[in-house]
């Protein structure tokens, strides 16, 4: 547990406003103009008490300014390890992530993401807890946390899922501990309300990619031009209200060749919308940032990010969240603009153009 504890105001904090109330009280007794009840001296008096307030509250709020600066600065670190950024390589894949939080004064919300090297390939998280902002960044500390290990101890993803289900679960029976009305805490919301969509990729050395999807937005593959769902296949059901399949399969998207990007978003991307009610076109803004150059993740990020600020008018009302992955290894040629994307080797299943549509239900 994080806890953020106050400092002692500093002994040279008090100095100033006791110099101030001492002027005060000096003016008030020690100078005869006080003493006097002609309008000249009534109007000296009150200059000097207006200054001496003005004073006060001038020192107080610089006060209150600094110790503001220095509490964000204790939670920015915070939210930095919990949500830390990824590496901008790992083993062969350039990546970028970004984090738009709903929350005022929240540089990070509900979603949650981590990518990780293993000896079992490169394996990444997606997910999205539901609500947003400080109330669910207990959610995804615990399957962060529980990621960040089962990723390397698990020789399969489903096992992975798992984990990451226990670790949810765990979560919920504390929760409940922690809102029962014995503990003296307001409670939050109720626990039988509470889901999180999962997301579980990995991507093997030759660019093999499973996957196990427990409700969440399926990703955006970019081959050359062409941006299109990296599957079709029905997702498990989000963790919290029903138990997973005794053993869930992973689902085999094809592979991902060197070139080509993979684009993980939570649904506020998609569900993002305008003044008119119409939801943000993600697929169109990745075509639009694939006929920029240089085309890099961080590009990909900026052109996806500015198109939604200017949609939403700066004021989204839902956390987003966006991972892009590269394939920048070698060995194998790179898709150019007619370029299928497949060879002898490389068997991808077939796939078309979609439109965007909410993905995750509310």
């Amino acid at each position: 547990m994080i806890r953020i504890k106050a400092r002692a105001p500093a002994a040279r904090e008090g100095v100033l406003p006791a110099l101030w109330g001492a002027l005060a009280v000096g003016y008030k007794f020690g100078c005869p103009l006080a003493q006097q009840n002609g309008l000249g001296a009534r109007i000296v008096t009150g200059a000097v008490f207006f200054a001496v307030g003005t004073g006060l509250i001038v020192q107080v709020r610089r006060s209150l300014l600094r110790e503001l600066r220095q509490a964000r600065r204790v939670a920015g670190a915070a939210q930095s390890v919990l949500l830390r950024p990824p590496p901008p390589r790992l083993d062969g894949l350039r990546l970028a992530a970004a984090q738009l939080s709903a929350d005022r004064g929240a540089a990070i919300g509900g979603d949650l993401y981590e990518a990780v090297a293993t000896e079992h390939g490169v394996r990444v998280v997606m997910g999205d807890v539901r609500g947003h902002g400080l109330a669910a960044l207990g959610t995804a500390a615990a399957l962060l946390g529980s990621f960040r290990e089962a990723a390397h101890d698990e020789p399969e993803l489903a096992l992975v899922l798992r984990r990451l289900e226990r670790a949810h679960a765990r979560h919920l029976r504390e929760r409940c501990r922690a809102d029962h009305p014995a503990s003296g805490r307001d409670p939050g919301p109720p626990v039988a309300e509470e889901f999180v969509t999962v997301l579980l990729l990995e991507i093997a050395r030759d660019g093999a990619v499973h996957a196990l999807n427990c409700g969440h937005p399926w990703p955006y593959l970019l081959s050359g031009t062409r941006v299109e769902p990296l599957t079709r296949a029905d997702p498990l059901p989000p963790l919290g209200p029903f138990p997973l399949p005794a053993h869930p399969a992973a689902e085999s998207c094809g592979r991902l060749l060197p070139g080509e990007s993979l684009v993980l978003f939570t649904d506020g991307a998609e569900d993002a919308r305008d003044a008119r009610g119409r939801f943000f076109p993600l697929p169109t803004m990745l075509r639009e940032a694939l006929s920029r150059h240089p085309v890099t993740p961080q590009s990909m990020l900026r052109t996806v990010f500015a198109a939604l600020l200017r949609h939403t008018a700066g004021r989204p009302v839902d956390d987003v969240a966006i991972l892009v992955l590269r394939n920048d290894r070698r060995g194998a040629r790179s898709p150019g603009p007619r370029d299928t994307g497949t060879d002898d080797t490389a068997v991808r299943p077939p796939r078309t153009p979609v439109d965007p549509q909410p993905t995750t239900p509310r």
